[in-house]
Parts: structure tokens; C-alpha cells; sequence
């Protein structure tokens, strides 16, 4: 069963992550939210602290998977969970800015679960301790985006390369990425069958970026607008290689097993911003109300701070149990959806009862709580909106009834 305390390890992780973000990222949360940009300090601090590093896995000559590893007492590791703990404590310092962090990002998970040994290695390979680079994952279009196997992207062979055309858009982080993980399709009627998945790196002939996007939140974040016109990707950057997708639906089921991977990552980043806005809203009730504790107006106030509190408590173990899973190499697809449709919702509920409650100091632009409700409402749309996740749960469901 999932072990609700923590192991001395993951307690030293998650302090080492605690002091990170309360001195190098709440700080200019509200900075990087005006200049729409993460600060050069965040920036600096990555490198220094090597947050860039640890994408190559251990078994194609890299050191990924020993970086802040831990392991529970049947030797099963935890990397997930820790990861998990980080993700939430990092949104609590600025959730913009933790999707800028360097590293590959979302396109690290379908480069792990699809591609060759070279591969990892090759585009893995770059984020080095030092080095503020990035990876993305690009997989939403106009008409494709809860409906992933409604892509239009298209790709054909063409000797030694594939050629794609197509237009993605809402990509984080795609305009300075060093590589986008592209799915694309040879034949939209085929369905599932017919999507690739291929490594675009910058420079690429045919590939540009349209725009970056004005968005209502999470502006520090860089969404990019990305467009393939006869975009010439060599064949060797095809994930897997043709020999994966013979006969199969690999491309579709990579897409897929990376929102397994990543739900519960954005959950838990929902858990923390969350956790941010009960922590602001308390602390401001506690200097407000101080000479008032025996008014009717408070005890429904701290009645309010009690369910925020438990809400949060919810989501965090949803996060928690779908990343134990996927540390045992155990299938988390509804345990995922799970996790990402309540902290979605629940996310919004805090945020808004922490406004509600500071009243129109809440609403003020220099106040935390403000941002953080507008930060959230993507939490509810991104990697699957709510209403897919409870497609995907209820499809789990009846798959073990019947």
C-alpha cells in the first residue's frame, strides 16, 4: 500500500526544493508576471543548481534516473512521487514560472517511453547541469486538442526525410526549444494508426514559429504558436523508428502514455497553487480578523478555511497514489485522470474563496491571490479538460465491470 510519510530522503528533496522556491522564485512571481518572462535571477539559479541536468537515463549511459532517485523498502523506486512533491512545491513559489523551468520538459516522456537508445542519447543528451535549454511537446492543434486522435498534422516519406505540414499552437515553451516532440499523421482517415511522433529540432527547414501567445495566466510561461510548411525532419528523428509504428497505433499510445506521466505533475501543481492561496488568505484573516474571533462572519470564514484545507489534502494524495502506481510500472491511466480532474476544479474553488473572503483586497494586482486565480483556470483545460478526464475515468470503469 502507498506510504503517506515521507522518507528521509524525499523530506531532504522537498526541503532543498522549499528553499529553492521561497528564495528564487516567489520572490519575482509577480515581476515575471508583468515583464511575461521568468527573471534572469531564476535563470541563474537553474544553472547553479544543475536543474537543467539529469534527462539521460541510466540504462543508455546516462545519469537521469539517479538524480534525487529514492526508493521505498521492497527497492521499488520513487522518482515519481519525488518528482511529484517538487512539481507541487514549485507551483506554490509561481506556476508561470515553473513551466519555464529548463530541462525537456513535457517532451522528455514520449523521447523516454518511444525512442531508441540513440535517440535518448541525442536529445537527451543536451541538458546538461549547467546548460538553460529546453524541450517541448507539441501535439495540440485548432481542431485537435482533448481529441488527440483528431490530429491533421500530416507527414510523408521522402527518401531519407519526412515531410510535414500542419499548424500546433498553445505549445509551452515551443518557440525556444532546442526540439519539439511533433505528432503528425501519414493519412487522417486512419485514425490512431496513422500518427508519428518526431523530434522538429530548431532550425529545422519549414519550420517556424508564428506567434507567442497573450494569455490571461501563467504569462511568465512562453505558448507558442508553431507552423510545418514542407518542414524536412530526417528519418532518424522519426521516435522509434518505422519498425514501432508497423501494423500498431504507437503514435497515438506514446501521446497517450505521456499524459499518464505528466497528469500527475499538473495536478499536483494545481495542489500547489492551491496551497498558496489558502496560505495567503489565512495569514491575511489571521492579521484581520484578529479582534473579531467571536463574530459570526468568522466562524463561517475559518469553516471556509477548513474545507479549503481538506479539499487540497484530497488532491494532493490523488497525486500521490497515481504516481505511486507509475513507480511500480502499473498502469495509472484512470488514477491519472483522476488526480487531474478533481485538483482542476478544486484549484478554482480555493482560489476563488480565498478572493472571496480578502474581499477587494483579493481583487488588488499586487496581491498573490489575484494571479493565482488567474493562473489556474488552465489547470482545468490542459492535458485533457475536465470533461475528457471523466471520459477517461468512466471508460476505466466500465473496461473493469465488463
Amino acid at each position: 500500500m502507498i506510504d503517506f510519510e515521507l522518507s528521509p530522503q524525499q523530506k531532504k528533496i522537498r526541503d532543498m526544493v522549499r528553499m529553492f522556491t521561497t528564495n528564487f522564485i516567489r520572490p519575482y512571481s509577480l515581476r515575471a508576471d508583468k515583464e511575461k518572462k521568468p527573471p534572469q535571477e531564476f535563470l541563474d539559479a537553474c544553472a547553479q543548481f544543475g536543474l537543467g541536468a539529469g534527462a539521460v537515463p541510466k540504462d543508455v549511459g546516462g545519469e537521469g534516473e539517479g538524480v534525487g532517485e529514492d526508493k521505498d523498502p521492497q527497492g521499488e523506486s520513487q522518482k515519481n512521487r519525488i518528482s511529484i512533491i517538487g512539481s507541487e512545491e514549485m507551483a506554490w513559489g509561481d506556476p508561470g514560472v515553473v513551466l519555464s523551468l529548463p530541462g525537456p520538459g513535457l517532451g522528455g516522456p514520449p523521447v523516454q517511453f518511444m525512442g531508441t537508445d540513440d535517440q535518448k542519447k541525442r536529445f537527451l543528451g543536451i541538458f546538461g547541469p549547467n546548460d538553460i535549454k529546453w524541450g517541448a511537446y507539441a501535439l495540440t492543434e485548432p481542431g485537435a486538442g482533448s481529441d488527440a486522435a483528431a490530429v491533421r498534422t500530416t507527414c510523408r516519406k521522402d527518401g531519407d526525410h519526412w515531410v510535414l505540414n500542419g499548424h500546433k499552437f498553445f505549445i509551452t515553451n515551443g518557440a525556444k526549444a532546442e526540439w519539439n516532440v511533433v505528432f503528425a499523421t501519414v493519412d487522417p482517415k486512419l485514425g490512431r494508426a496513422g500518427q508519428r511522433a518526431f523530434v522538429v529540432e530548431k532550425g529545422t527547414p519549414g519550420f517556424s514559429v508564428l506567434k507567442i501567445e497573450e494569455k490571461m495566466g501563467l504569462r511568465a510561461s512562453e505558448t507558442a504558436d508553431l507552423v510545418f510548411e514542407d518542414c524536412r525532419v530526417p528519418a532518424e528523428n522519426l521516435l522509434g523508428g518505422d519498425a514501432l509504428y508497423d501494423g500498431s497505433k504507437q503514435g497515438f499510445r506514446g501521446a497517450m502514455k505521456t499524459f499518464d506521466a505528466t497528469r500527475p505533475l499538473v495536478a499536483s501543481m494545481a495542489v500547489g497553487i492551491a496551497r498558496a492561496a489558502f496560505e495567503t488568505c489565512r495569514d491575511w484573516v489571521k492579521e484581520n480578523y484578529a479582534l473579531s474571533q467571536h463574530t459570526h462572519r468568522f466562524h463561517r470564514i475559518a469553516d471556509a478555511l477548513g474545507v479549503m484545507k481538506r479539499e487540497i489534502e484530497i488532491g494532493r494524495g490523488l497525486c500521490w497514489h497515481a504516481a505511486w502506481l507509475l513507480d511500480l510500472k502499473r498502469a495509472n491511466s484512470k488514477e491519472s485522470s483522476m488526480a487531474k480532474a478533481y485538483t482542476g476544479g478544486m484549484v478554482q474553488r480555493v482560489t476563488a474563496k480565498a478572493i472571496e473572503i480578502m474581499g477587494p483586497d483579493g481583487t488588488l494586482h499586487e496581491n498573490l491571490v489575484e494571479k493565482l486565480y488567474r493562473d489556474q483556470k488552465v489547470y482545468d483545460i490542459f492535458e485533457g479538460t475536465g470533461q475528457i478526464q471523466r471520459v477517461v475515468i468512466s471508460r476505466r470503469i466500465f473496461s473493469q465491470i465488463t
